[in-house]
């Protein structure tokens, strides 16, 4: 027997759908009440097909369907993240029969609002991975050619590296960090697309690199090869809107979908600029 079928009985013949829209960039946001049949079983991804399927709000107005973002439907890509209920979370692994127990009345589904708005549900997550980019989240390699065996890895550094590998880029942690902060700019009138770019990353650079760069940076300065721009990266999370701007509210690690142990990464990262801040001074 299903774990859920005991409150079957007690689900409600529709299901109300509040959801926060927005045309464009920019526009002003509306909200908008749709109702579709309770199926046992959905996620919001289903909910949001039918949503489509039907194109009509709860009064019967006929509109455009609800714009999101989705790709591997199984908690893998991390693109179909919004505010659920009032809690970031993916969209595909939100269980309805779950939520109706949160609340009965009706599924309240918003974007991400540290994000700008493309449309409806769907946010510009490049911050997020020009963020990534900053501290260099990457192994670097400069061919393909066999280089011999690497440097082996110890079975304890295995253990504290993989949770970290698991990360999504999905952008939870960012909703939930109150130390994150909604970057967007408007563009100027006769702005080039190079300039608005290069004010746009201006300004990534100066605001926090965020709990999911910061983990990444120490996965990759455990790594055999990628601890070969361990210093780069430490200077990067010294610099503007470095470790030093986390307020170690912790909120990071209670939404992440796949609980990787940010603060922990966090932690190691404030020791780790501590002492390269130390090492830099003593080499001047």
């Amino acid at each position: 027997m299903n774990a859920l079928e005991p409150n079957l009985k007690k689900r409600p013949e529709f299901i109300n759908v509040r959801v926060r829209r927005q045309d464009a960039p920019g526009k002003e946001p509306y909200w908008e009440l749709h109702k579709i049949k309770y199926e046992p079983e959905l996620n919001v991804i289903s909910v949001l097909q039918r949503i489509a399927a039907q194109a009509k709000t709860s009064d019967g107005k006929k509109v455009n369907p609800v714009a999101w973002d989705c790709g591997c439907l199984e908690e893998v890509c991390g693109a179909c993240t919004m505010v659920i209920n009032g809690r970031v979370r993916q969209s595909c692994s939100a269980l309805v029969d779950r939520l109706l127990a949160e609340n009965s009345d009706e599924l309240v589904l918003e974007p991400m609002s540290k994000f700008p708005v493309v449309r409806d549900l769907q946010v510009d997550r490049e911050r997020l991975f020009h963020n990534l980019s900053r501290v260099k989240a990457w192994v670097p390699v400069d061919s393909y050619y066999d280089m011999g065996r690497g440097e082996r890895v110890s079975r304890e550094d295995q253990e504290r590296n993989y949770p970290l590998s698991q990360c999504m880029s999905c952008g939870c942690c960012l909703e939930a960090c109150p130390q994150f902060l909604k970057v967007e700019l408007e563009r100027r009138v006769g702005e080039s697309d190079e300039a608005y770019q290069a004010r746009k990353d201006a300004e990534f650079d100066e605001s926090f690199v965020g709990p999911h760069a910061i983990s990444q940076a120490m996965l990759f300065n455990n790594h055999p090869t990628g601890k070969t721009l361990a210093d780069d990266r430490l200077e990067a999370l010294t610099g503007p809107g470095g470790i030093q701007v986390c307020g170690n509210a912790q909120n990071c690690v209670a939404v992440c979908p796949k609980e990787i142990p940010l603060t922990t990464s966090i932690a190691r990262t404030g020791r780790a600029t501590t002492l390269y801040a130390i090492r830099k001074w003593f080499e001047k």
